[in-house]
Order: structure tokens, then C-alpha cells, then sequence
């Protein structure tokens, strides 16, 4: 929670006759969640990201022939403290919105296609971050939305993924990948998002050469096949992780802070949690790619397209090492 104690104020000044900058300055400190006192001065809590929300204002404002100051407020009388400011933060009215939306997602789901249901969640959890990431003073409303969120998801993976695993209880362990090469992978037909990433990583990291078995029914699986992500297999949820992170953790690859990322979206799409900015988009992705896709193979091999490119934009987001 943001302390409440230090304020920034913008204070700004533009030529009236440059509409386009004043409208994308707008745009910016609205989608920061910075509350207007009056025009041409704004207000945040005082964190580091929203003092370089404000500088960037300021650059940008300067640019444009206007004039810009960031200032610090603190409080004299301890009023604002008590909430005289906090309340043009209150995202109360937006959760109840939100949750408004998701009940009636929840009465539409009956009679929604699939690509139609994760299209509307997933454009219900990228609005749902947008407002948490300007909800400075988070209260119950955040929590019963977030809860709300993941009963729809769960309705939704009831509906089209009723077989979803049941998370295991126990310490993992570690595997030599040496043991596991040329193997037949397998694991329940259909695929989403957590057995093909999770089929993407072993194709990618652990068994190259690797073989994929799509099981319909996964109580007549072949013997001699290594399961994954559903009851009963050699590898699948434990605890809080899923198939992709216990993968991961499996065969000392959690360490590499891509793969970690990714793990992070895996996890958020297929069980909720901690929202990840690209989940959203790469949830759509999946959804158009399932429509189309002739078979799982053809749709592994479409969305890993997709994985290796996030993993690889992951990667160069990493610092340099020191020389």
C-alpha cells in the first residue's frame, strides 16, 4: 500500500493553440491515475515510478512550448492524511463495474464459444491490472474483484477444460535431462496454456527430439510415456506451481529469469494469481490459434512461434553483466 504522507504535485502550462500535446500529456497522466485538482495541476502519491511518470510530463510539455514543475507536498494540518486526498484515488466505482461485467460473464458463459468466453476474460483481466496499477490505497473492493476474476476463470476452465489437474502435495525433486531424451511426452488433448508451454519447454530445453502423445483419455495412456499436466502424471501442479514451473524447477531451469517470466504468465492464465502485463494478448493469440489449428501439433507448433519470441524478447530485457 502507498503511504500517504508525501504527495507530487504537476504543475503545467500550455500554449492552448497545441491541441495534440495537450491531448497526449491528458492521455498519459490519465492512464497514470494521476487525479486532476484543477487545470493544469495533478496529483500521485510520491513513489518512483510516479515522480518519473511526472518528469517525463514535464519533458514532454517542454517540448511542446508549455512550462512543467514537479513539486513535493506534504500536509500541514493532517487532514489529507486522514483521506481528504486519498479520495481521488478511490477505485471504487471501477471494481464495481468490473464486477458487475464478470457476473454477467459468468450468466453468458452458457451459451459463449470458447473463443468468445477467453476473449472476454481476457480482456476482463488486462482492465482489471489497468485499474490495480493505479489503485494506490487498495481496499476490500480489489480483493472481492480478484476473487471474482477467479471464480470466472474457473467456471470458464470448467466448462472447456474439465479435466484440469488437482494440485499435488510434496517437495519436488531434480531430473538429469540426460534421462529423459528421445521420450514420448504426454498429456490431455485440446491443449491450453499450461500443457503447450509447458510442451514448448520441452521441446526447447529439455527433450528436443522428443515425441508429443495427445491423450483423449488419460486413464488409457501407453505405458512407457512420461505424463504431464493432469492427474496422476510423472510431472504436474504441486502446490502453487504449475506443470510449466514444476517443468521448470524439475530440470534446473528456474533460474533463468525468461523462463521464470514466462512461468509467471503460465501460472497467472492457467490458475490466477499476480497479474503479467502480455498475459491477455497471449491468451487471444492462443484462442485464435486453437480455432484454427487443424490438430495439437499443428497448434504447438504455431504458439511456439509465439513462446520463442516472448522468450527471447524476456532474455534481452535482462542488464548487461558487469565487465
Amino acid at each position: 500500500m502507498t503511504d500517504a504522507s508525501t504527495w507530487l504535485t504537476l504543475i503545467t502550462s500550455l500554449p492552448g493553440q497545441n491541441t495534440a500535446a495537450r491531448v497526449r500529456v491528458w492521455r498519459a497522466l490519465k492512464a497514470s491515475g494521476a487525479a486532476a485538482l484543477r487545470d493544469g495541476v495533478y496529483l500521485l502519491p510520491r513513489t518512483l515510478q510516479n515522480e518519473t511518470v511526472f518528469r517525463e510530463q514535464v519533458q514532454e510539455i517542454e517540448a511542446a512550448g508549455g512550462t512543467a514543475y514537479v513539486a513535493e507536498y506534504h500536509p500541514l494540518d493532517g487532514r489529507e492524511q486522514g483521506g481528504d486526498l486519498k479520495r481521488f484515488f478511490d477505485r471504487t466505482s471501477e471494481y464495481a463495474d468490473l464486477l458487475h461485467r464478470l457476473d454477467a460473464f459468468k450468466r453468458e458463459l452458457v451459451s459463449a464459444s470458447e473463443v468468445e468466453a477467453r476473449r472476454a476474460i481476457a480482456v476482463l483481466r488486462r482492465e482489471f491490472a489497468a485499474v490495480m496499477e493505479t489503485d494506490f490505497f487498495p481496499g476490500p473492493s480489489r480483493a472481492q474483484v480478484e476473487q471474482a476474476l477467479a471464480d470466472a476463470e474457473a467456471a470458464l476452465n470448467a466448462r472447456f477444460s474439465p479435466d484440469e489437474p488437482h494440485a499435488a502435495v510434496g517437495a519436488l525433486r531434480r531430473h538429469a535431462p540426460t534421462d529423459y531424451q528421445g521420450k514420448t511426452w504426454a498429456t490431455r488433448a485440446h491443449l491450453w496454456i499450461d500443457r503447450v508451454a509447458s510442451a514448448w519447454l520441452i521441446r526447447r530445453f529439455i527433450d528436443p527430439q522428443g515425441r508429443f502423445l495427445w491423450l483423449k483419455d488419460v486413464t488409457r495412456r501407453p505405458e512407457n510415456v512420461i505424463g504431464f499436466d493432469f492427474d496422476g502424471a510423472e510431472f504436474s501442479h504441486v502446490g502453487t506451481r504449475v506443470t510449466f514451473e514444476v517443468l521448470a524447477f524439475s530440470f534446473g531451469l528456474e533460474n533463468d529469469p525468461a523462463i521464470a517470466r514466462l512461468g509467471g504468465m503460465a501460472h497467472y492464465l492457467d490458475v490466477g494469481g499476480v497479474p503479467v502485463p502480455e498475459a491477455a494478448g497471449f491468451a487471444a493469440i492462443m484462442a485464435g490459434a486453437r480455432a484454427q489449428a487443424v490438430d495439437d501439433d499443428e497448434l504447438l507448433a504455431e504458439i511456439s512461434k509465439t513462446l520463442d519470441y516472448l522468450y527471447t524478447a524476456y532474455s534481452e530485457d535482462q542488464p548487461a553483466p558487469h565487465a
